[in-house]
């Protein structure tokens, strides 16, 4: 299979951005919280102004917040990702999906009847992750061991144990050592 197929090459970048930071060329105006991606320069996120001038004619999605985590509209990534086998919710009557795994409290999983399959979260649905990002881990475990997988599998679990300070992030660490 080919690797750009896989893992398209702005998703990657996409995951791993912060968002919901005020804009350093828009900071003073009102919609200056950089809330947006571009999929064709898969850059930094950015703000509503810096799409009206700088992303006016490229493909660009828009980053929204549910409970502290970051969430895009499953309207706006199925038109570049195969999204099937992620856990969508419908929030303020939009349907979205989680970027990122969240953390689960301890009692986590015990006596649920679905889970995700990469990090062992709890699901409503009979569905295969919680996350876009767990299912692209998954996807880089089983179909690529390639230099560029790992690179995407440190960079993603890196940045989620900086996050998380729960026993399953101790018990990774030594893991990223030997990636």
């Amino acid at each position: 299979m080919d690797r750009t197929m896989l893992v398209p090459p702005w998703l990657e970048q996409l995951l791993t951005t912060s968002f919901f930071r005020v804009c350093r060329t828009h900071g003073d105006a009102a919609r200056s919280e950089s809330n947006m991606f571009c999929l064709d320069c898969s850059g930094d996120a950015f703000c509503f102004y810096c799409r009206s001038s700088r992303h006016k004619d490229h493909q660009v999605i828009q980053i929204r917040r549910s409970s502290y985590h970051d969430v895009v509209r499953v309207s706006e990534v199925q038109k570049v990702l195969d999204i099937t086998g992620v856990q969508t919710y419908v929030i303020n009557s939009a349907r979205v999906m989680f970027l990122n795994e969240r953390p689960q409290p301890k009692a986590g999983s015990k006596g649920a009847s679905h889970i995700c399959e990469t990090c062992g979260r709890s699901l409503l649905d009979p569905v295969r992750f919680c996350s876009l990002g767990c299912k692209v881990l998954r996807a880089v475990e089983r179909k690529t061991h390639t230099h560029k997988s790992l690179k995407i599998r440190k960079t993603y679990l890196c940045r989620n144990l900086a996050r998380r300070k729960e026993r399953i992030a101790l018990e990774l660490c030594p893991a990223i050592q030997d990636l």
